[in-house]
Order: structure tokens, then sequence, then C-alpha cells
């Protein structure tokens, strides 16, 4: 099938598919006439790609991924660690940005919103700019 056809069945953009195939993430067939020929396989591989990616591993997390789905002699320990691993950092971010919603609402809640010139928002961000 040709790349619309492989977008259209995998849900990601022509572009995207391109991307992965200069990465190295799928390796197409070409046909006599140079165009690539995607099989079920590749197909099967990009929704691979795009459900992983969809759940924000990166693409280096996405080439194990795929390796290890690829490695039938595999230990599911190995895949379970790179979830794992990804579990924690998105653990991480979404403290973050829980402490960041905080202070935003605490300086939002300061702030009179009225037509004086005092900010306790910008008085914040001054103070953090030091």
């Amino acid at each position: 099938m040709n790349i619309g056809e492989a977008s259209g069945r995998s849900g990601l953009p022509a572009k995207t598919i391109r991307y992965y195939e200069d990465i190295g993430l799928i390796r197409p067939d070409r046909g006599d006439n140079g165009y690539r020929d995607y099989g079920t396989d590749d197909v099967h591989k990009l929704r691979f790609l795009h459900r992983s990616r969809s759940l924000g591993f990166s693409v280096e997390e996405c080439r194990q991924l795929l390796a290890l789905y690829e490695d039938k002699s595999r230990a599911s320990a190995d895949v379970k660690d790179i979830a794992a691993t990804k579990l924690t950092e998105i653990d991480r971010k979404i403290r973050e940005l829980t402490e960041l919603r905080h202070t935003l609402e605490h300086l939002v809640h300061a702030c009179h919103g009225n037509e004086r010139p005092d900010c306790p928002i910008l008085e914040e961000l001054s103070e953090s700019a030091q």
C-alpha cells in the first residue's frame, strides 16, 4: 500500500511516517518505481508507535519498546522497567505542575485586579528574575 493508505490505516500523518522511516523505526519495502510500499506489518508498527507516543513515550523509548516487541525472547521485566520509568516521570511532572498551579492560583487571588498599578503577580515575577 502507498503512504496515503498507510497513513489512513495507522492514524499518523504521512509526514510522521516519513520521519519514522528517516530515523529507522520502520523500513517499508520500495517498489520498482522507488515508491514506498507499506505492508500490514508496517501499519501494525505504525499503530504501535502512534499508541506509544500518545502515552508519552519519547521516540527513543518507542525505539526500545518496538525492539522489545519484536524480540520474542524478551523478558517482560524489561518492558515493565521502561513503563515504570515513564510513570515515575509523569508523576514528577504532575507534582511540578500542581506546585505551579498552586503558586499561580495564590498570585491570582492576591492581585486585586483593579485600576491601581501595584500587582503582586508582577512583584513576584520581578523577585524571581533577580
